[in-house]
């Protein structure tokens, strides 16, 4: 863990905490609620800092309560490829595995809620409801890896950016309790050029479908970062997917 990380010693309560029904705890009963109380602690970094190095020691896990964080790799020339992003309520860490996979860098002002890893581990064992959602989430990332494999093979720039800002309406509307429909408005997470390196894009055509699906009517833009999407269903038709966010067969 970083040093210059800030602990923070005042703590959102867990039947309280924003991410309650969609974070690794979901499924706890109150019993177990007040043991992961009682171990997590809360830890705030800086858009730009790094969580941790790939390779480094993983001494913790730890759940996103609000923020984002990428997920890279370096090769051994030095160059860098962005394969995730960590968003409000996905799981950071492997229960078993000693040394992180990849290097998390917060995008956003960040906030963990964090476990030491062997009491989490031993939590597991003997927490059916946490081992069992930690599972789901773990399908899920899998499910969300092969659609991502199909988005970047396939997907042409303008189905790539509108399948991108579809999952963050998904997203959003998951932890708002609202569903993505009419009018909504969502935050990038990432530059254009994070954008770029993310859809497998230049900047240059990053930022020319961005302009044509704001001339389209698509999207409307409120300064660099803040997009309103004026009808969700007309963006997903142009992301190729249904309205479930799954691909058109």
């Amino acid at each position: 863990m970083p040093q210059d990380a800030v602990l923070l010693t005042t703590q959102v309560a867990c039947d309280k905490c924003p991410i309650r029904n969609r974070a690794v705890c979901a499924h706890c009963e109150s019993d177990e609620l007040a043991e992961l109380e009682a171990a997590k602690l809360y830890r705030n970094y800086e858009a730009g800092q790094v969580v941790t190095w790939s390779g480094d020691p993983m001494e913790f896990v730890a759940s996103v309560v609000s923020g984002v964080a990428t997920l890279t790799q370096t090769l051994e020339d030095g160059r860098t490829q962005m394969v995730g992003l960590l968003l409000p309520s996905d799981f950071l860490g492997r229960p078993g595995r000693q040394k992180a996979s990849y290097t998390v860098t917060a995008t956003t002002d960040l906030l963990l809620c964090c476990f030491q890893r062997r009491p989490f581990e031993n939590l597991l064992n003997r927490t059916p409801r946490l081992s069992t959602r930690l599972l789901e989430m773990t399908l899920d990332e899998l499910d969300a890896a092969r659609e991502w494999l199909l988005l970047l093979g396939r997907k042409s720039a303008r189905e790539k950016i509108a399948s991108f800002l579809a999952i963050l309406c998904r997203r959003e509307a998951a932890l708002t309790k609202v569903k993505p429909n009419g009018r909504l408005a969502i935050s990038l997470p990432l530059t254009r050029e994070a954008m770029a390196d993310y859809l497998g894009l230049t900047l240059e055509t990053v930022s020319r479908q961005m302009t044509a699906l704001r001339k389209d009517g698509v999207i409307e833009m409120d300064g660099k970062r803040h997009i309103i999407i004026p009808s969700y269903h007309l963006l997903v038709e142009e992301s190729g997917d249904d309205a479930d966010g799954g691909p058109l067969i």
